[in-house]
């Protein structure tokens, strides 16, 4: 492999010289370093990029405005290569308003074609082109200028290797027929990365302890949650320095109607007394009808574990003949709703398995073995993939 030059942009002059070599790639690498624990949005400390021939360090502490650079990603004619870039693309987000408009992640693709998922960066440059990285300054203070030699050396190593990686990749999937199950999966990311995206609504449900309340109280803490999320933003700051999690829990089930209420709780800032008790009662007067559902289900008969394992085995059997990896397919908890839908006679349930490359390749051998078309029995305990049909 010959030798990428290595530029360190950290001016506006260079900036724009930068933009100018990039605006000729159709094709670049992109990462990020930032900051994100002591503020809401993550603080961008450097951006690297890779083109066929050079590598690039941009200092955003000394370049002044990204605007110029931030274009190049939403162009749909660039193809912009990350590796589990969600949060490459949130940061995209929140400087521009949009999301890049044309991307490949090394990380999805790699689970589409055989590799484990997800695989870090490291690891996928070890396993797909033979490179040991070090990852030395994995949790390093990018705030800090100047930047260590060993900082910069590990900056650029996080991009010099994404092209080989990508043309790879992306061989691979078109050897197997995937790119489009791929282009479905950046299209996902890309929209599970963005604020509108209907499955960050439920985030709230992941709260320890939720699982645990009535369909009222659910409403409480999915109220109480977003108004965290809103003043956090204003704020920027973490959500957690707002109200703990566990708190949040805890207000919705003592579901208090004054401020008195909340006075005996410890770790809730006198200042947010009122506007939290003004949220539940707002959230008390949801009509049930609109109020969230409880996840966890403890009246599931008891088959419903039985025959979710089969379904788990089917596919796993199914992933390693397909080289595809599992967890990327399905969650344990996708097949457990496939089941549930089948026990209550009802129509197949919303989910990523039910949708796309997954509805079309996978959901029918798993319904096939639901619907007792087909059966399963054990046919070799040594094969890797044991099962036969």
């Amino acid at each position: 492999m010959p030798e990428l030059a290595e530029k360190i942009i950290a001016s506006p002059e260079s900036l724009q010289a930068c933009c100018a070599t990039l605006a000729a790639c159709p094709v670049i690498g992109f990462d990020t370093e930032f900051v994100g624990e002591e503020t809401y949005h993550p603080r961008l400390c450097l951006i690297q990029v890779a083109t066929p021939k050079g590598l690039f360090l941009i200092d955003p502490f000394a370049t002044g405005p990204l605007d110029e650079f931030w274009k190049l990603l939403l162009d749909p004619a660039r193809l912009v290569i990350v590796h589990a870039g969600r949060e490459e693309i949130r940061l995209c987000r929140l400087w521009s308003g949009q999301t890049p408009a044309n991307l490949f992640d090394l990380q999805l693709a790699a689970g589409l074609a055989g590799y484990p998922f997800p695989l870090g960066h490291g690891a996928l440059v070890g396993q797909l082109l033979g490179v040991r990285l070090s990852k030395a300054e994995t949790l390093t203070e990018w705030r800090r200028r100047p930047l260590t030699p060993e900082q910069i050396r590990y900056a650029f190593d996080d991009v010099r290797y994404l092209l080989r990686a990508y043309e790879r990749l992306n061989q691979r999937l078109n050897k197997l027929g995937r790119a489009d199950w791929a282009k479905e999966e950046f299209v996902r990311l890309t929209q599970m990365s963005s604020p509108e995206d209907p499955t960050t609504e439920e985030r709230w449900r992941k709260l320890k302890g939720a699982g645990s309340l009535d369909r009222r109280k659910l409403a409480i803490v999915r109220a109480l949650y977003h108004w965290r999320e809103e003043k956090a933003a204003q704020l920027n700051r973490p959500a957690r320095t707002i109200v703990r999690d566990d708190l949040l829990v805890e207000i919705a089930r003592r579901s208090p109607t004054k401020v008195r209420d909340l006075q005996v709780v410890r770790g809730l800032a006198t200042r947010d007394l009122e506007p939290i008790v003004e949220i539940v009662q707002q959230a008390r007067q949801t009509p049930l009808e609109k109020c969230p559902s409880p996840t966890e289900r403890e009246q599931d008969p008891p088959q419903l574990a039985m025959i979710s394992g089969i379904l788990i085995a089917v596919l796993g059997d199914y992933c390693v003949r397909a080289k595809l990896a599992q967890n990327l397919v399905a969650s344990n908890n996708d097949l457990r709703e496939l089941v549930r839908a089948k026990l209550a006679s009802e129509p197949l349930p919303d989910l990523p398995l039910t949708r796309g490359w997954r509805a079309a390749h996978i959901l029918p051998r798993l319904v096939s073995i639901l619907d007792g078309q087909h059966a399963v029995r054990i046919a070799d305990v040594h094969a890797e993939a044991p099962l036969e049909y």
